[in-house]
């Protein structure tokens, strides 16, 4: 009797063993992740593109297995999706630890005669299936081991999470349907909605498709018809057929990914990224956009397909609407039109004046001459001439700049020197243009050099800022770079101020045009040679806008300038930003700057108070016309001249001509007198180098040139020297 009680008691105590062992293998830790840790790592299938705010502006695809969203907190979630998926999952959640016995009791009741088990399992068993692939159901069961695994690594998951992270980490890692994994990405494709915006009727939906996610409409409608049943509050059946709807219709791969910024989205998310975060403002960058289009679209019968916009924050540099292309108008979506270089046309004519105001050649007053003009290049004579082909005479700078007027353009970058020029603007940031300023000529200051409307924003902004110039941001984490001043405040307010005078502008633009604002701002525009290029741009106390308009291949415009083509794009994206911020505090005149009444002789303009930089005031009330002294207008000096083998030697002659002439004034060359300069002066070419001299009446040189005739009078074996009329446009 002794020996089957001994054996009872091992048998027992084997037993309690297994049992104990059982339980404390049961209870034991898994190796699982942290849920801070399983935030980490979860990645959008689509790198975005954030604004300024938070707010998502572009998605690349960068992941083709499954699609997500960024994740979404708990707290960004419905309520009514949560407590509908409970309800249709775990409806015990919120009381067990990770396993439901009573659910597990009735599985074992059907399942251990088929050697598996079948459901029970809780949100939390679901969530850890998803940390370890080997927890998950096969394509046809999961053995009792299996799910004995689940429920020991779902117990361990509760004593380290707590319910509502389990609960936020479910919702963002189950799949809803097809490719769709996550609620960020299930409420938008289904819904059109944010996870928050999810409705009961939409929430029962959802919930009927965690069960099968891939069930077509009809066994979605059964299971939630079924839920709408239980639930709390039951949403009416026809707001369920439509929920039912709403989800059906799009294809899970159906995915109208933002693109509001491609051209930004390509330099700011690397292949892979997942988020980038810029200084965009997902508004003005959808109102450039829509701007930009429309003006395209309108525009394209006169050979126009694309352009640019950028919108610059004057007090910090940041971008706040970057738009690379006119998007399905434009022949090169994909090319960047922001940073491509072009010409400006006269859009660089505030940055030449105002070094002329800098180094106190010229005041807002000063006299200047649009009359024809020559002067010598390297390939030949350069004769600049207005957008209309007119010459206006004597004019005020002031005129000038703000009618944009070509001729005295170039003069005054005679005047300045080219090379002071080029080094001038790029000082303002253009790091493109050629050290030499000779390469470009006097044709420089018509637009000649190549810039980008990245760079032409920000030097506008210069003068914005009252001639201090920085870098631009476009990235939110980016430093704000070292400022510099170009200019003194007295300058960059006086150019700012001419370019923001409607009268004076108005001999050219007339009063009203998309230049004219019921704010103030400061704005200039350029058309390039042969129509390639639109530029307007001009600032308001908080903003500068720069729109471009051309094509991206280069390819002339038909009728189109500045005025028509950028201009309407520049004019909606000021007025927008106008409306939304109003105008900032009004910036006083800076303390280096005089007014003083100037009345003009022979009334070239009204008499009106000008401001000057201080010293530079005029001494009289008169302006006194120093450009109408006299002066030789033909040969221009330095000009070239090659005899024409093609024509008897007898008929070449080289004509002499001089502007604001008296009687008493004559002709000298080389020293002789040739007579008066009141009578037309045909001089036959001698080869060598010549001084020609205009002198008055007590032989005092009043103007000099020289000039080179090259080639023989037997044998004219030089080509003749080229006459080069170019025009830039306003």
């Amino acid at each position: 009797m002794k020996i089957p009680r001994m054996r009872t008691v091992v048998a027992l105590g084997a037993l309690v063993v297994i049992v104990a062992g059982g339980v404390a293998w049961l209870f034991s830790s898994p190796e699982l992740p942290e849920f801070s840790e399983v935030r980490a790592r979860w990645r959008p299938s689509d790198g975005q593109l954030l604004d300024r705010n938070g707010e998502p502006i572009h998605e690349i695809r960068i992941d083709p297995h499954g699609r997500r969203l960024a994740w979404t907190p708990l707290g960004e979630i419905s309520p009514a999706l949560e407590e509908e998926v409970i309800a249709s999952e775990d409806h015990r959640f919120a009381r067990h630890f990770g396993v439901d016995l009573m659910a597990v009791s009735g599985a074992l009741a059907k399942g251990v005669l088929r050697g598996h088990l079948r459901g029970a399992s809780t949100i939390t068993m679901q969530l850890v299936a998803m940390f370890d692939p080997g927890l998950r159901r096969s394509a046809h069961h999961r053995g009792i081991l299996q799910k004995v695994e689940q429920m020991r690594a779902a117990l361990a998951l509760e004593r380290r999470w707590s319910k509502d992270q389990i609960l936020e980490s479910y919702l963002n890692m189950v799949t809803w349907r097809g490719e769709l994994q996550g609620i960020g990405v299930a409420s938008r494709v289904m819904f059109d909605k944010a996870p928050h915006g999810i409705n009961r009727a939409e929430a029962i939906v959802l919930a009927s498709l965690l069960r099968a996610p891939n069930a077509n409409r009809d066994e979605v409608k059964h299971r939630a018809l079924l839920l709408r049943h239980d639930s709390a509050d039951a949403p009416a059946p026809e707001e369920v057929a439509a929920a039912i709807d709403s989800a059906f219709a799009h294809s899970p791969s159906h995915f109208a990914r933002l693109a509001l910024a491609p051209h930004l989205a390509q330099r700011l998310l690397p292949e892979g990224s997942a988020q980038a975060r810029c200084t965009l403002d997902r508004d003005a960058q959808m109102v450039a956009t829509s701007a930009l289009s429309r003006q395209v679209q309108q525009v394209r019968d006169r050979n126009v397909d694309d352009g640019a916009v950028l919108v610059v924050d004057n007090a910090t540099g940041e971008v706040w609407a970057y738009v690379g292309g006119a998007g399905e108008f434009s022949s090169a979506p994909y090319f960047d039109a922001v940073h491509a270089l072009r010409q400006p046309g006269s859009a660089l004519k505030p940055f030449l004046y105002a070094l002329a105001i800098e180094r106190r050649l010229l005041t807002p007053a000063s006299i200047l001459d649009d009359s024809p003009l020559e002067l010598p290049e390297q390939r030949g004579l350069y004769r600049p001439l207005d957008y209309d082909r007119r010459f206006r005479g004597l004019v005020s700078m002031r005129t000038a700049l703000a009618s944009s007027l070509n001729v005295p353009a170039v003069r005054t970058a005679d005047m300045v020197g080219v090379d002071g020029f080029a080094e001038h603007l790029r000082a303002l940031g253009f790091d493109g243009i050629m050290e030499e300023g000779d390469y470009y000529g006097s044709a420089i200051a018509l637009g000649s050099a190549d810039v980008t409307l990245w760079q032409i924003v920000n030097a506008y902004r210069t003068l914005a800022n009252r001639g201090e110039w920085s870098p631009l941001r476009i990235q939110s984490d980016s430093p704000e770079g070292v400022r510099r001043r170009v200019y003194s405040d007295e300058t960059a307010y006086l150019i700012s101020d001419i370019l923001s005078d409607r009268a004076s502008r108005s001999s050219t633009f007339g009063l009203e045009n998309s230049l004219a604002t019921p704010f103030w701002s400061a704005v200039k525009t350029g058309t390039s040679k042969d129509m390639r290029d639109n530029w307007c741009v001009g600032y308001t106390r908080r903003f500068t806008v720069g729109v471009w308009v051309g094509n991206s291949s280069g390819a002339p415009m038909r009728d189109i300038t500045g005025m028509t083509g950028a201009a309407p794009v520049w004019l909606e994206v000021v007025s927008y930003l106008h409306q939304r911020f109003g105008e900032p505090t009004e910036k006083p005149r800076p303390r280096g700057l005089v007014a003083s009444r100037v009345d003009f002789r022979d009334a070239i303009e009204p008499a009106r108070e000008e401001l000057f930089l201080a010293g530079t005031e005029p001494n009289a009330a008169v302006i006194r016309l120093d450009s109408n002294r006299a002066r030789i207008t033909s040969p221009a000096d330095g000009s070239i001249v090659a005899f024409d083998p093609d024509i008897p030697v007898a008929r070449q002659k080289i004509s002499f001509e001089g502007s604001e002439c008296t009687a008493a004034m004559r002709w000298k060359l080389d020293g002789s007198d040739l007579g008066a300069v009141n009578v037309s002066l045909l001089w036959t070419p001698k080869a060598g180098s010549h001084r020609l001299t205009l002198v008055d009446r007590l032989n005092r040189a009043i103007d000099s040139i020289t000039f080179e005739v090259r080639g023989s009078l037997e044998v004219g074996n030089e080509a003749k020297g080229a006459t080069l009329p170019v025009a830039a446009h306003p």
